[in-house]
């Protein structure tokens, strides 16, 4: 049993729409835009990660570079498991042909059959011998320390780059839920048409980015407020390279209807969720996790919207792979993890 155990390969994933995070031993040893670059003319892969995203919007005829994942899950089946293995191979480590792969990887709750099926397949052709998927609110609850086997309610808002996770988990099982796909990447596309129609500047995704980094904000009423940021595009008009400052009051703006949209369903969840569940989400309020949680006035908002307490969860970013990680641990113990055999 121990040599078993000595060429088993444990990798938690969170395969996720903007960055893949991959955990080993205990340890973040992956952090990487969810990113390939691709020679057209002989479809061989160039880069992955951050290699590929340096190259992101920069390339010419025959190069090309693929976000394999939309929405939370994989909308090219080839690019992704170009990701999946350039990132293992990433680890440094020659696996020999005996080596016993085992992953838990992470997906949407409002993902379908099909798309579950595409994950596990994925997984194959990187050679996992055993793998197990988790719902993302799941892995989110237990890397922020919930017990989630206990019978207490707690909301779980898990905004990450392609989808919103809202779900309220009790007894190791999701109750109710709502899976929007309004999230990271919205709020990109959000920026870049407002510098669009405000300043006629056309930026592309690694500058819309920066601005939701640097002046992201729900509202426009924050305690700290950050400095204008300077934005490099193309005017419009002249199609000449100019630069304009642009404050969080006008990033507010431009992401005020896509943050109505998490509210909604954040009110439909909890219009959906039993009185008795209620009760304890009153006491203990609302976690938020996921990159989206880091914009800057996101908990006071929700909190004014919903009339409770919102807790923004320590290092958001790594909530779910930290909760990813620890279900890999006690495959045996967690019923709410899914194989192959349970679809």
């Amino acid at each position: 049993m121990k040599l078993f155990s000595f060429f088993t390969q444990e990798l938690a994933v969170d395969l996720g729409t903007a960055n893949t995070l991959i955990i080993q031993d205990g340890k973040v040893v992956i952090d990487e835009p969810s990113i390939v670059a691709i020679n057209r003319l002989t479809n061989e892969v160039i880069a992955v990660g951050t290699n590929a995203m340096n190259m992101h919007e920069k390339t010419h005829e025959n190069i090309r570079t693929i976000r394999p994942l939309k929405d939370g899950v994989i909308a090219d089946f080839q690019a992704a498991e170009s990701l999946i293995q350039g990132l293992i191979q990433m680890l440094g480590e020659k696996r020999r042909f005996f080596t016993h792969l085992k992953m838990v990887i992470c997906i949407p709750s409002g993902i379908t059959e099909v798309e579950k099926r595409a994950v596990f397949d994925s997984a194959d052709h990187v050679d996992s011998k055993e793998t197990y998927l988790i719902h993302e609110p799941m892995a989110a609850a237990l890397g922020i320390g919930i017990d989630v086997q206990a019978p207490v309610g707690n909301m779980i808002i898990d905004i990450g780059g392609g989808t919103t996770e809202i779900a309220v988990i009790a007894l190791s099982g999701i109750v109710t839920d709502q899976s929007i796909r309004v999230a990271g990447d919205e709020f990109t596309a959000d920026i870049i048409d407002f510098m669009k129609r405000k300043h006629n500047l056309l930026i592309g995704e690694r500058t819309a980015e920066q601005i939701k980094i640097n002046v992201g904000a729900a509202t426009a009423e924050l305690p700290n407020p950050p400095e204008k940021y300077a934005v490099n595009g193309r005017d419009l008009l002249t199609g000449i390279p100019k630069q304009v400052l642009v404050s969080h009051t006008e990033c507010a703006e431009a992401l005020d209807k896509s943050i109505a949209k998490i509210e909604e369903a954040i009110l439909k969840a909890l219009e959906d969720t039993p009185p008795e569940l209620a009760s304890d989400i009153y006491k203990v309020g609302l976690y938020l996790t996921g990159g989206g949680a880091l914009l800057r006035g996101l908990a006071d908002r929700l909190s004014e919207k919903t009339k409770l307490k919102v807790q923004v969860a320590d290092d958001p970013l790594r909530a779910v792979v930290r909760g990813t990680g620890l279900a890999l641990k006690n495959t045996d113990v967690y019923s709410f993890l899914i194989d192959r055999k349970s679809i």
